[in-house]
């Protein structure tokens, strides 16, 4: 597949906006916190399409190596995969 591009993420006074209309309880500094929490979700979610991407990687480069009668996964084979995805 292609290079999708990363979308750009929201100003801070936009989620503070979106905080202030859904959670009008929280004050400003809390928003610290909330905003800590979205980071860390964007991390794992960054980190879980990361081990997608890995698994998808070694499941192409084992067909390849099947394809090519090896009995092992060599670098060309990784290669060949990581062009296809």
């Amino acid at each position: 597949g292609g290079r999708r591009k990363m979308k750009r993420t929201a100003p801070r006074s936009t989620l503070r906006k979106i905080i202030k209309k859904h959670k009008p309880q929280l004050r400003l500094a809390a928003n610290t916190d909330l905003l800590f929490e979205l980071f860390l979700i964007f991390l794992l979610k960054v980190h879980l399409n990361f081990l997608l991407f890995l698994h998808r990687l070694a499941e192409e480069a084992r067909t390849n190596a099947f394809e090519n009668k090896s009995k092992i996964i060599k670098p060309e084979h990784t290669v060949a995969a990581a062009k296809v995805i």
